[in-house]
């Protein structure tokens, strides 16, 4: 009866998911660490490898992820591709960061920042005839990769043998150990030391190598294929694992694992190398190990170009005679930085990174910067430093009310020049320049809100400085309500808004002048005038009259000229004491109604659907209730008269 395998490795069994697009690579292998304590198995070290592309994020990719997972999963099979363990679960024991920048002062700075995490867990297995197969699958491949079909959906298996009875069962499988990052330039010549190494010193032979998927369907997210594999990921044309990327000339791979290449068209290339291993003795074929790695080809070239500001005006409020130089100047990585300042000094620097020069003296200075120096990639470009510090831009304000003059008064000064005008913007559609003898200015606005005030500048030194404040206007808006008629005896409650405080005059028959609605007790025509004001000081005026007729009464006119001459053109009631309308009607001799309203301020304009109504005697009928709570109804005629 044959002895159950021991796994030895942590019980969380539970199911990973992830579209892993940032995994670009790989690679799983193999030592033996020694026998079972019961001399009946091997104990093999299983490590994995993965890398990722470190600058990748998920974004709001749904089910996405953007970090190395862990754990993940392997599988152990037989050559016939029986399984015989369950699932193994390998977590990171080692995390590196590989990071590789174009140093060329001539190209175009570019970097390529990977990390590559190493995963294992210790199995052991029994010698058996065929030997083992333990391998990793996944999905899903980088992004827009240029030589496979649909990469986002391409999986990935990775895979190591572990010789049988027949071979060497305690054999240590090849790995490749130089883990590194590397920026290739397109057009340009490159080498990759991808040779790999082997503890039993076993003779080692290279080839490029078809890419292997992971046999999913459907874009699921692990797949558990057994052995053999042999199921390639889609190649675009004329891409294949031989020739993964196209060059010239084209991409190779030494007897002793170099590759090398001169690629000619940008893009992310997976590219697989195998490594066959054989016994240096026996010449026995012992399995052959594989890594996928994820290469980057960059457009390099750039137009190396000299920039900066071709006038730098140093206007900052402080009179030191120091002077901000930028540099946005389009160079390469290592690219050389020669200045000089017009006032006999230079300096050669390799930082592009905003720097301070010290002037002697304030003046008018030239300066010239040259890129990479001495190199043909060299470019040159001058410029004017105009050294006059010292200039303070401010104002104040006095005054707080729409409708009166706002004083703005300049605080400015300028230690080194003169100010030759003032640009005043009032934050609506009104500027004003003024001389720069002249210190203040005044300005009304006509409507209360916050407004954006700046002011700018202009100098004799060539500079020009813009001070911002906000500021708000307060308003008042002063309503002492309509003008009424009353009935003798009847109250009012008079209609004050607009502010915060107020005022009431004469205060003739008003219950307390000082408060917005004083109620109104008196029976003789009067006019009133109201002042309104709030914290702020500003303030402004209404009127209003009340006059007195004998009521609770409506008069009602009997005749009126509707003829556009501005006088008796409509027909309405003047109500006196009447506090409520039910409605206003007006019929011709045939019934038929032509107006109705309440509105007794309107009243009747003479039409009657659009169209001036026939001269004729109109029917009108009125209801309403006066202040008393009393029912008033009238009806009478009224003649049309044109």
């Amino acid at each position: 009866m044959k002895r159950a395998v021991l796994l030895v490795l942590s019980c969380c069994l539970f199911p990973i998911f992830a579209a892993g697009y940032h995994i670009i690579g790989g690679e799983i292998y193999y030592k033996t660490l020694g026998r079972s304590g019961d001399n009946t198995r091997y104990r093999y070290l299983i490590t994995l490898k993965l890398y990722r592309d470190a600058d990748f994020t998920c974004g709001d990719r749904q089910g996405c992820i953007d970090r190395f997972e862990n754990p993940v999963t392997a599988n152990v099979f037989t050559s016939s591709g029986s399984k015989v363990l369950s699932s193994v679960y390998l977590y990171i024991s080692e995390t590196r960061p590989l990071i590789d920048t174009l140093r060329n002062p001539c190209l175009a700075p570019q970097a390529q920042h990977l990390e590559v995490a190493f995963y294992t867990a210790v199995i052991e297995l029994a010698p058996i005839p065929g030997g083992y197969y333990v391998s990793s699958q996944r999905c899903c491949r980088g992004e827009r990769l240029s030589n496979i079909y649909d990469s986002e959906h391409e999986g990935s298996t990775y895979y190591t043998v572990i010789p049988g009875t027949e071979s060497r069962p305690f054999n240590n499988s090849a790995y490749f150990n130089k883990d590194t990052s590397i920026v290739i330039c397109g057009s340009m010549p490159f080498t990759l030391d991808y040779a790999a190494y082997d503890e039993d010193g076993d003779s080692l032979t290279y080839n490029l190598c078809s890419a292997l998927t992971d046999g999913s369907v459907n874009n699921e997210n692990t797949s558990t294929t057994p052995p053999p594999y042999n199921t390639t990921v889609r190649y675009i044309p004329p891409y294949s694992g031989s020739n993964p990327m196209n060059g010239a000339p084209g991409i190779s791979i030494s007897s002793k694992g170099l590759i090398t290449c001169t690629p000619n068209q940008p893009g992310k290339y997976v590219v697989t190398v195998c490594v066959n291993e054989y016994d240096p003795y026996t010449k026995q074929f012992l399995g052959t190990h594989s890594k996928d790695i994820l290469l980057t080809v960059f457009n390099c070239q750039t137009n190396i170009t000299a920039t900066f500001p071709s006038v730098l005006a140093n206007c900052t409020e402080d009179p030191a005679l120091h002077v901000p130089i930028p540099n946005s100047s389009v160079a390469g990585y290592s690219s050389a930085y020669y200045w000089t300042f017009g006032d006999g000094t230079d300096t050669l620097t390799n930082n592009k990174t905003l720097f301070y020069h010290q002037y002697p003296d304030t003046g008018v200075y030239k300066v010239k910067l040259i890129v990479n120096p001495g190199l043909a990639c060299t470019d040159s470009t001058e410029g004017t430093v105009y050294n006059y510090p010292g200039l303070k831009a401010g104002f104040t304000t006095s005054g707080v009310c729409k409708g009166e003059p706002i004083q703005f008064n300049d605080t400015s000064s300028y230690y080194y020049g003169h100010i030759t005008s003032h640009v005043w913007d009032f934050g609506t559609n009104d500027s004003a320049v003024t001389p720069g003898i002249q210190q203040s200015m005044a300005h009304t606005f006509t409507k209360g809100d916050v407004y954006t005030i700046s002011l700018t500048l202009r100098t004799d030194k060539q500079c020009e400085k813009t001070v911002t404040k906000n500021i708000r206007i307060y308003e008042v808006n002063p309503y002492a309500g309509n003008d009424t008629i009353l009935a003798r005896g009847q109250q009012l409650v008079m209609q004050g808004s607009g502010g915060e405080m107020y005022s009431w005059t004469p205060s003739d028959g008003l219950s307390d002048p000082g408060i917005a609605h004083p109620v109104l007790n008196y029976n003789h025509d009067i006019a009133f005038k109201l002042r309104v004001s709030n914290q702020q000081g500003c303030f402004g005026y209404a009127t209003v009259s009340v006059k007195y007729y004998t009521g609770p009464e409506m008069y009602i006119p009997n005749a009126f000229t509707p003829n556009g001459d501005g006088l008796n053109d409509r027909f309405r009631f003047i109500p006196v004491g009447i506090t409520t309308y039910k409605y206003f009607r007006i019929y011709n001799r045939w019934g038929v109604e032509i107006y109705a309203s309440t509105d007794f301020r309107n009243g009747w304009d003479g039409t009657f659907k659009g169209m001036p109504a026939p001269v004729d005697t109109y029917i009108w009928i009125l209801e309403g209730t006066d202040f008393n709570g009393k029912q008033i109804t009238k009806k009478g005629t009224v003649t049309l008269i044109r």
